[in-house]
């Protein structure tokens, strides 16, 4: 528990603080758990306002108090037992478990609203009391309900089985709503039928032919379902554009979230003294101190380390951000910091800086942004690798689509190289170990042991005074002792000379490689930042390249989804062909679908998102409401059908039958999410990734789907009948 963690860690710091010098202030410059425990608490205030606004949908079309309480009883059961079953199976409450409640509210509330209008609308066109109209009602929808918590379920399941880290996100996800699917359905059998024979009262039947609104319907119904052919192409015309659209959408992994922190790492040329790195330390402190005072908490710098490794010439420095409350507007973002700190501090006579914000998902790369390594495909050698790496640097500056980019150990340094004649040492009797040994103590230091020094453990180390090693001409000042007992000095069998080479050689996947970041510029995914530098390396001979970090998990999931959204309709049209005894009634279900996915996409394309992982689940959402609002017209259909109705009358009374209640449980739940497409602050972008291409999925889904589904049943339906007689 990350949480009990940091508090914990923070309770012992602050039994430790009387004994700290005086003057000495605790302050946490890098706290990830400030970012999730304000995470947690915007999404809480979100599931609130999710539910709140779902209950007053309700009562805006249910018309009572009574009808309202019913929902607003059975949706908080539902979520305390999906809670219970997470607890079982070992899962946390993270921002990926309460995005998937936010959904779910939507989704659950369905089949408690399908119950309670039934019930009501039964009672007040037939007269009936609240018991018998309860017995009557689930006679005629048990069977959908049934069919909607499958087809949900058959949806997001297969998300569980995704592998590697996307399946990861992806599963919490899942587990959530296919839990509370299955709760929901069974409360919709079960409490919401009690709590309607006990709290609805007989209504006054006001409309004999279910309302304007109903009849209006039913008759531009009519009209759209006496020309199929027409319509059908307009759906073909719909499709087209949809499987156009989709892989135009700019692609990514997941979003970049503002977590509150910048790191910003610092270099200068090999052989920078400690004291050149300590000046430049304290002008990156100095930097956001002042000119990003009313954005900063406090500053951590620590010099002689970065990730890229160790030394007197490097640094890295921890900003802790203000809250989020107090840094609005996107010019007061993380990111948008870094880039003014980046730029301001590039200023810095000869030391490279870069400022940036930690990748999203803790363990996967160092920054935002991308990352690859460049690798010796050939016979290049390092020279050959550096001057690729720096053209790909060039280059990528050149088009603006970055707001960074840098390659790592590309620059060429000075290097004393020390030749040992080792003739001449064997005839000295040296052994080359001490020769290599005495070289190691006397120019690069040795750890030796640890002493106590006033009740403080210091540690000893070995090293030539300076003095001895400050130019090469002190090579001569040291002596090996050799088999005979006699000194040789290192004149006598070593000469040293200057040459250039890389500071470090580093290798990736057992090549020679050399790591290339960098972050996109406003308004380029990271998809479109892989796919231009990919076009660049294309044809570069000689050099291979692998991805790393977010990159690689990003590649490695793309192309994946398709596969996902496949098996998942897959399983639906499995289910419903179970339920309706029937392949052709299943397709009328399924060919709604990317009319929902049609709308999701010009939502996100229309706000500047991009085809993420988030993304991907809020389209899978889609799709169980577009085929929830299906089944509903077509379980009232399939039961006419069965009575002796034609497909056409059977459907427009369908259609008719199911108008109020698609449009009641599709506002819930477009109301459920408006709060995750509107949020700000922590996690908002991931939030407004799912919210928005929920919303546009559920706009579109509900409104063709009331077009579209009965033009589908009707076509399909003849289809049926002419099989059956064939046989």
């Amino acid at each position: 528990n990350a949480m009990r963690t940091a508090d914990a860690i923070k309770a012992r710091v602050a039994q430790l603080a009387p004994q700290f010098p005086p003057g000495l202030q605790v302050v946490y410059p890098e706290d990830s758990t400030r970012f999730v425990k304000l995470s947690i608490k915007e999404v809480v205030k979100t599931l609130l306002e999710a539910m709140a606004l779902v209950v007053l949908v309700m009562y805006v079309f249910l018309g009572n108090w009574r009808a309202t309480l019913i929902p607003a009883i059975t949706v908080p059961v539902v979520l305390l037992g999906t809670f219970a079953v997470l607890a079982l199976g070992g899962y946390s409450i993270n921002t990926l478990t309460l995005f998937g409640m936010v959904l779910a509210i939507g989704l659950l509330v369905d089949d408690t609203i399908v119950v309670v209008e039934n019930v009501q609308r039964i009672m007040q066109e037939e007269g009936l009391d609240a018991p018998a109209a309860t017995r009557r009602s689930m006679g005629e929808i048990t069977s959908a309900l049934v069919g909607i918590s499958l087809v949900l379920g058959a949806i997001f399941l297969p998300m569980a089985f995704f592998p590697g880290s996307v399946g990861v996100i992806y599963r919490q996800f899942s587990v959530t709503l296919v839990v509370s699917m299955a709760l929901s359905m069974l409360m919709a059998i079960s409490l919401t039928p009690a709590l309607c024979a006990r709290l609805l009262r007989p209504v006054i039947r006001r409309h004999p032919e279910g309302g304007p609104l109903q009849g209006r319907y039913q008759h531009w119904l009519g009209w759209v379902l006496a020309r199929p052919v027409r319509f059908g192409l307009v759906y073909l015309l719909l499709v087209g554009v949809m499987l156009e659209a989709y892989p135009r959408l700019p692609t990514a992994f997941i979003p970049d979230e503002d977590q509150g922190t910048v790191m910003v790492r610092f270099s200068l040329p090999q052989g920078a003294t400690a004291d050149r790195t300590l000046d430049v330390a304290k002008a990156v402190e100095h930097y956001f101190l002042t000119e990003e005072k009313d954005n900063t908490d406090a500053v951590y710098v620590v010099s002689g380390f970065s990730f890229e490794g160790a030394g007197q010439n490097a640094g890295m420095a921890f900003v802790s951000l203000s809250d989020w409350a107090r840094r609005t507007g996107a010019a007061n973002t993380a990111q948008a910091i870094a880039d003014r700190a980046m730029a301001r501090l590039g200023a810095l006579r000869d030391a490279e800086v870069f400022a940036m914000v930690p990748p999203p998902v803790e363990g996967l790369g160092q920054s935002n942004g991308f990352e690859l390594w460049l690798q010796d495909g050939g016979s290049l050698g390092r020279e050959g690798l550096a001057r690729a790496a720096e053209q790909l640097v060039h280059s990528a500056r050149q088009s603006q689509q970055f707001s960074m980019v840098r390659a790592e150990g590309t620059e060429r340094l000075p290097q004393l190289r020390i030749d040992i004649d080792q003739a001449k040492a064997a005839a000295l009797g040296l052994n080359l170990n001490d020769v290599h040994s005495t070289l190691e103590v006397a120019w690069g230091g040795l750890y030796v042991n640890d002493f106590v020094h006033q009740d403080r453990i210091k540690k000893v180390f070995v090293q030539a005074d300076g003095p001895y090693r400050a130019s090469p001409d002190n090579l001569a000042d040291w002596f090996v002792r050799g088999n005979n007992g006699q000194m040789s000095s290192f004149a006598a069998f070593a000469s040293t000379r200057w040459t250039t080479g890389p500071g470090e050689l580093k290798r990736y996947n057992g090549a020679a490689a050399l790591p290339v970041a960098g972050v996109p510029g406003e308004g380029i995914s990271s998809g479109q930042a892989m796919g231009w530098v990919e076009h660049a390396l294309g044809p570069v001979k000689g050099v291979t390249f692998e991805w790393s970090g977010l990159s690689y998990e990003e590649k490695k999931s793309s192309g994946k989804a398709m596969l996902l959204y496949g098996v998942s309709l897959f399983f639906v049209f499995l289910c419903l062909a179970a339920l309706y005894e029937s392949w052709t009634v299943p397709c009328a279900v399924l060919l709604v679908v990317p009319l929902g996915v049609l709308g999701a996409m010009l939502a996100v394309g229309l706000r500047g998102l991009p085809n993420d992982i988030y993304f991907q689940v809020g389209l899978l959402t889609t799709m169980g409401l577009a085929a929830k609002n299906a089944i509903l017209i077509v379980e009232f259909a399939e039961a006419e059908l069965k009575a002796g109705a034609a497909p056409l009358a059977a459907v427009l009374k369908a259609a008719g039958l199911r108008l109020r209640p698609i449009l009641m449980t599709s506002l819930a739940f477009g109301a459920g999410v408006v709060p995750l497409a509107l949020a700000w602050g922590p996690s908002s972008a991931s939030q407004n990734a799912i919210g928005t291409s929920v919303l546009g999925g559920v706009v579109s889904g509900t409104l063709l789907a009331l077009v579209f589904v009965p033009v589908f049943y009707v076509l399909l339906a003849h289809r049926g009948q002419a099989i059956a007689r064939a046989k």
